[in-house]
């Protein structure tokens, strides 16, 4: 443990000393690196400190007078030289059976008391066992956890608790905790198991860590049992999280293939790819620069856009919307069995701590509110005041600087249109001809536009984790929760904007307000702002949604690889000696990386990003389920490959659910169905696509008898004279045909001649009545399913609900058991005479009548 800052940030209560000199006593390391016991190899190691040696002796005093005070409460200490470096010492602490059950106690840490002998229900899955057998890990190494009640322990009624062996009594992440709660909050830990601990580390790599052993199930009750109930339930939930992905990727693959088999089917896609009649279309240019151009130049764009706007997208989007709900149910029930499983129903968080950090800085006296006794605090009302101001001001500027440079990426996409319109007009691209068809001037702004959003958000994401950190620093929260909460939000907050505000803009924003090609809509008054493809929006967002998502798991994942890997491989190459020298357990784990003090913060904001892309932008992206299926396959095997071999281990903590991102998931979730709803009523070409086959195709307003998408295309075009690009003059640069004298563009408007020329028709208004109508019955319909499925399905299974009954009223039967024996001895001498058998069953009777 590093006691470089101890003097700083902890201030040292003196304690009442044993009589005599108390020192740690210290002894050489006896050559065996596999040991995990003392030198006497009779008592195991349950937390080990790690100091630097100082010549300052007030930091010897410090030290020593911790150690005294430790070895007083009955905790056992011995220090033993490191032999790769003589300036560190290791202090390893052993914490015995009756210190044990002391803190277990004052803990409240819930323990056995009896088999649980409740069955479980009969269940359709145990009929195909079978089928998840060879996913489950390997059962002569790893076998099932015994099922018991439990109780808080209490060291008087020992006798009541189900004590089969005392040195398994108390799992490693029990003693480890108990032995945390007593070092200095300023003290980082570095925590070392005994024989059979390692051995379980060991299980962990091979049978959940390991590549080989990919395909099966996380071993949950063993992860939280060597990592504690934190861990094991950032775990559950990703796994849990995983498996939901199977089904809802299984049907975005669906969908994507329906899609990519009727490509060449869609009507409207014929007609624009058909020579007789995109080919004879002249669309408008796009840009003041550009030139006239065919519709069928975007044949394949018109193919593409079909595998992801058809009608198995609105049918998938639906399902998605459904599939949230039941996911975020179906956790709550399976996060329910974890807390009576890992003793966490009952979980009271004991009055937390201050940090160091807010201890440090308490130079103000106060009047606590709740006790009325004066405390110091780091700041005064005003001094609150403006550090949060002063906060919020900094996450508003962040987050206006992201929209600032979504504007810029706006610009870069209207000028880098226009360049790409010239050159690519003007050059065949002979040497590019697999890809030259591919190759447009919308498809090459799109790319290389997302690509730089990508990097963008990336390096902002970087710089603002550190601002975050810092701000959050600054306004000092009182304690680690505090901190986390306040932070979780800032972040969240600031990487939502970061990582959606471009799919949104491109979702909802971008070819919306665009005019039409006499009197275009001009950005910042100079650039043309810029429309969509003939085809739509939805293909780039699908185009941006792939690059971001695919991307960043990518890069997530290398750097979660590679960093802590090269950190370690560095760190034991400078450290390495000359001679070969055998090195114990507890020096071999110090050389591996320390976890982040925010611990699982990143993880879980990586995850809920993802989650984030999979549900508000599903409609235009089918695949996405499938993307985070195959990189949280990933994710799961490197979280795992990474705390079982390059980072330190943690101190186990208890946690009886995922905390904040609870909230923040429903949040996502609701506004996950608005989202999918305007995507396809405002992104895609659905709609109007719905409309004209149901009003517009046939009388009073179409020619053919029967509804049909024939014709779609030329309806969905309105016609521009070209004759009036003259009344705009910033249009001087766009040449005037000879061959002809119309041109189209995308869009409902009277024709040239008409009295309301260049005036949204009627079709126009059609649509946006049946998108608004769209939107509201939707959203009416799937909120509803979510609300009815919400209240069939209960939070807490049946079968945990009787087992946790059962479980109180044995553990009230014992109390009262405990409490008439101590009446019994009691009474005894005080009568003179015994109590008869009789007497003592009428009491237990009535003690059960009564409980």
């Amino acid at each position: 443990l590093d006691l470089l800052d101890l003097g700083q940030e902890y201030e040292y209560q003196a304690v009442d000393l044993p009589d005599g000199p108390c020192f740690c006593p210290q002894v050489e390391f006896n050559g065996n690196p596999d040991s995990l016991y003392f030198s006497d190899g009779v008592r195991r190691i349950d937390f080990i400190l790690v100091y630097e040696d100082e010549d300052k002796k007030d930091f010897e005093k410090r030290r020593e007078y911790f150690e005294a005070s430790l070895m007083k409460m009955g905790i056992e200490l011995e220090a033993t030289p490191s032999v790769l470096d003589e300036k560190l010492t290791f202090v390893k602490v052993h914490m015995p059976w009756d210190v044990l059950c002391t803190y277990a106690e004052v803990l409240h840490i819930k323990l056995p008391i009896q088999p649980n002998d409740l069955s479980s229900r009969p269940s359709a899955w145990r009929y195909v066992s079978w089928v998840t057998k060879p996913f489950n890990p390997s059962e002569g190494r790893i076998g099932k956890e015994a099922e018991f009640f439990t109780a808080a322990f209490e060291k008087d009624r020992l006798d009541n608790f189900f004590v089969k062996d005392k040195d398994t009594f108390f799992t490693q992440a029990m003693r480890s905790r108990m032995a945390s709660c007593r070092k200095p909050r300023a003290w980082e830990s570095l925590l070392k198991c005994v024989r059979w601990i390692s051995y379980e580390r060991f299980l962990l790599y091979e049978e959940w860590a390991h590549p080989k052993s990919f395909y099966k199930m996380q071993p949950l009750d063993l992860i939280r049992k060597y990592y504690g109930e934190k861990i094991g339930i950032y775990f559950a939930w990703l796994g849990f999280y995983t498996v939901m992905l199977m089904l809802a990727a299984i049907v975005g693959l669906g969908c994507f293939i329906y899609g990519f088999k009727t490509q060449e089917t869609s009507t409207w896609s014929k007609e624009v790819c058909d020579p007789e009649i995109g080919g004879k279309i002249v669309m408008c240019p796009q840009c003041d620069t550009c030139k006239y151009w065919t519709l069928n130049s975007t044949c394949n764009t018109s193919k593409k856009l079909c595998i992801f706007d058809n009608f198995g997208t609105l049918v998938f989007a639906v399902f998605m919307s459904v599939w949230v709900t039941l996911f975020l149910e179906f956790w709550k029930r399976y996060q329910a069995e974890l807390e009576y499983q890992w003793d966490t129903v009952e979980f009271l968080e004991q009055e937390e701590p201050p940090r160091p950090e807010y201890e440090a800085k308490c130079i103000y006296e106060r009047n606590n509110p709740v006790t009325g006794v004066k405390e110091k605090v780091p700041y005064t009302a005003c001094g609150r005041c403006f550090r949060i101001s002063l906060g919020i001001g900094t996450v508003l500027f962040w987050i206006m600087l992201i929209l600032a440079s979504i504007v810029a990426i706006t610009v870069y996409r209207l000028v880098v249109f226009i360049t790409f319109s010239a050159k690519l007009r003007n050059h065949n691209l002979m040497d590019f001809e697999p890809i030259r068809e591919y190759v447009t001037p919308q498809m090459a702004t799109s790319v290389t536009a997302s690509i730089i959003s990508f990097v963008v958000i990336m390096i902002l994401n970087m710089l603002y984790e550190k601002v975050a950190i810092w701000i959050t620093d600054f306004e000092l929260p009182r304690t680690k929760t505090d901190y986390e909460n306040s932070l979780t939000l800032k972040m969240f907050l600031f990487q939502f904007v970061n990582y959606y505000s471009s799919c949104f803009y491109i979702a909802f924003f971008k070819g919306k307000a665009v005019g039409y090609p006499g009197d275009p809509v001009y950005l910042l008054g100079k650039y043309r702002n810029e429309e969509c493809d003939p085809g739509g929006c939805l293909i780039e967002l699908t185009t941006q949604l792939a690059i971001i998502m695919g991307g960043k798991a990518i890069w997530n994942n290398i750097q979660e690889v590679l960093m802590p890997w090269v950190k370690n491989l560095i760190f034991r190459y400078c450290t390495r000696s000359g001679s070969e020298k055998v090195k114990p357990r507890w020096e071999q784990d110090y050389q591996l990386q320390a976890c982040s003090k925010l611990g699982l913060f990143y993880e879980y904001l990586e995850m809920v990003i993802q989650f984030g892309f999979v549900t508000l932008f599903v409609a235009s992206f089918p695949l996405a389920p499938v993307l985070a299926l195959i990189n949280n396959l990933c994710e799961i095997r490197v979280d795992a490959w990474k705390f079982t071999t390059q980072f330190r281990r943690i101190v186990p903590e208890k946690a009886q659910d995922i905390g904040a991102w609870q909230p923040i998931l429903q949040g996502v979730a609701i506004l996950a169905v608005a989202s999918n709803a305007m995507i396809i009523a405002f992104t895609s070409d659905m709609i109007p696509r719905l409309v004209y086959y149901w009003s517009f195709s046939v009388y009073p307003y179409g020619e053919h008898a029967n509804n049909t998408m024939e014709g779609y295309i030329n309806s969905s075009l309105s016609i521009f004279n070209i004759s009036d690009f003259k009344r705009n003059p910033r249009n001087t640069n766009i040449l005037l045909p000879y061959n002809f004298t119309t041109c189209r563009y995308r869009d409902f408007r009277y024709p040239p001649g008409h009295p309301r020329e260049y005036e949204q028709n009627a079709y126009y208004w059609h649509v946006i009545a049946a998108k608004m109508a769209f939107i509201i019955v939707v959203e009416h319909i799937v909120y509803f399913t979510k609300f009815i499925l919400s209240y069939v399905i209960p939070d807490v299974p049946y079968k945990v609900k009787e087992q946790m009954k059962r479980e109180k009223y044995l553990t009230q039967v014992i109390l009262h058991e405990t409490n008439l024996k101590l009446v019994t001895r009691r009474l005894k001498p005080a009568g003179g005479d015994d109590i008869t058998s009789a007497d003592a069953e009428m009491t237990k009777e009535e003690m059960e009548l009564d409980v």
